[in-house]
């Protein structure tokens, strides 16, 4: 299964806080569309010629789509996507009167939206009415010569935005979930939402150079990455403990979105390298590889612990035994019974390994590899979890050429590293050098079988 880039889609619903952000004022929750026949409405005039009409509305959605793709106001501790003061952004009236040749344009035209050629985000299309207020982005009263001239909406809005703007059309409308993950995220984690971190921390660094760089980021939380978290952390006064909780995560996106300029006429632009993620978002039936076979470690060990769960082989093919496994996972704790493992699923079954593996007395594996340790092993770590895979490196280098005798000292330096990817090749994982469950699983197997002879 491909992975898909996070590419902006059309809320179903927007939140708007009445007032000022600042302001005490009521946050109303209304589809999207509601949301821009009311702004359009209000901000202008359904007597203009239908081409000025279609301008403006590609801005005004737009717009909108620009503060909800990048958080503008939940990155900085709002629980709103929008407000409804001109001095910030649109003009919004609750339930107010709606014309109808503006709704039937709306209704045509909402989920398409103006992007920068070469960029994804949804452009910060600013305007001003043209008269009482003038700005850098499109007069609005301005757009009303232009279509009597015959230009279409598109060329209107080249002659305020640049010859560089594309429209994306017919974008598919969705729920938006929050960014955050739900959990945070430290060092020895693996997903796509480090990816992120690691990239936009990057960036940031360009504009803080204080902050370490992450070398070649893959999603896998190193201790680089810890090292960055917490001079970040530092920098913009949070707590440096290296967790990238919701506060910081936040702090994170809102400083990225600045240092690129997202939410401004010349923004830098997100590629969609910067959005596409490493990992698939999404694992079901039919899948393969080593995503596959994570899960199925996962549940094997639950399922071992859990007798209503059955343990399944590790095979990396999500065939009919996994999805039943995943199905009964499912309705077992409560989750959403797709048969798929997406992100609740995939945290749920990470949190209960974890509360397995804390939960097991010292003793218990009497002289055997014990279970992975719930997190990725890498260069610059140093603990008992290293100092064990050290031991079973060594154990398994006596009947293995490839792999070189390992000090034992419980620091992942690179002759840790070289063994590691020594075993991936020798064994047909992914060289990565890091150490993940499949990796650990497949070590701890090896160390097995040759104590037990």
């Amino acid at each position: 299964m491909a992975t898909k880039p996070n590419l902006p889609v059309i809320p179903e619903t927007i939140t708007v806080h009445l007032g000022k952000p600042d302001q005490p004022a009521q946050n109303v929750t209304v589809p999207f569309t509601d949301y821009i026949k009311s702004v359009a409405s209000s901000e202008i005039y359904p007597t203009w010629p239908e081409n000025s009409l279609r301008a403006n509305i590609y801005a005004i959605v737009s717009f909108a789509l620009n503060r909800v793709y990048t958080e503008y106001y939940r990155s900085r501790g709002y629980d709103f996507d929008i407000t409804s003061s001109t001095q910030f952004d649109q003009a919004y009236k609750y339930q107010r009167e709606i014309f109808s040749d503006i709704s039937k344009i709306v209704d045509d035209i909402f989920n398409d939206y103006v992007v920068k050629q070469g960029s994804v985000e949804p452009y910060f299309t600013q305007f001003c009415n043209g008269t009482t207020v003038t700005c850098d982005g499109l007069s609005q009263w301005g757009t009303v010569p232009l279509a009597e001239q015959g230009k279409s909406p598109y060329e209107i809005l080249t002659y305020y935005y640049g010859n560089d703007i594309n429209l994306v059309r017919n974008a598919p409308v969705d729920k938006i979930p929050l960014s955050y993950p739900g959990t945070p995220l430290k060092l020895g984690d693996s997903n796509n939402d480090v990816f992120i971190i690691q990239n936009q921390l990057n960036r940031i660094r360009r504009n803080f150079p204080a902050i370490p760089r992450i070398n070649s980021p893959k999603g896998v939380f190193t201790v680089e990455t810890d090292k960055a978290v917490k001079e970040f952390q530092r920098i913009f006064n949070l707590t440096p403990d290296g967790i990238v909780g919701k506060g910081t995560w936040y702090k994170i996106k809102e400083i990225f979105n600045s240092v690129k300029k997202l939410s401004e006429l010349n923004s830098e632009g997100l590629q969609i390298q910067d959005v596409t993620p490493p990992f698939v978002t999404e694992i079901k039936k039919g899948s393969k590889g080593e995503p596959v076979s994570l899960i199925q470690y996962y549940l094997s060990v639950i399922g071992y612990f859990t007798p209503t769960l059955p343990v399944i082989n590790i095979d990396g093919d999500f065939g009919q035994e996994t999805e039943d496994a995943v199905f009964t996972f499912q309705s077992i704790y409560g989750l959403p019974i797709t048969g798929n493992v997406g992100r609740l699923t995939w945290n749920k079954m990470q949190e209960l390994y974890l509360d397995i593996v804390n939960s097991l007395p010292e003793n218990y594996f009497q002289g055997e590899a014990k279970l992975y340790p719930g997190y990725f092993l890498s260069l610059g770590l140093r603990n008992n979890d290293v100092l064990d895979l050290q031991k079973y490196l060594n154990t398994i280098s006596s009947i293995s050429p490839k792999l070189s005798k390992l000090p034992i000292t419980g620091y992942f330096g690179t002759q840790t590293e070289a063994d590691v990817k020594a075993f991936q090749g020798l064994f047909g994982l992914p060289t990565t050098g890091t150490v993940g469950p499949v990796t650990w699983n497949k070590i701890a197997q090896e160390y097995n079988n040759y104590i037990r002879k």
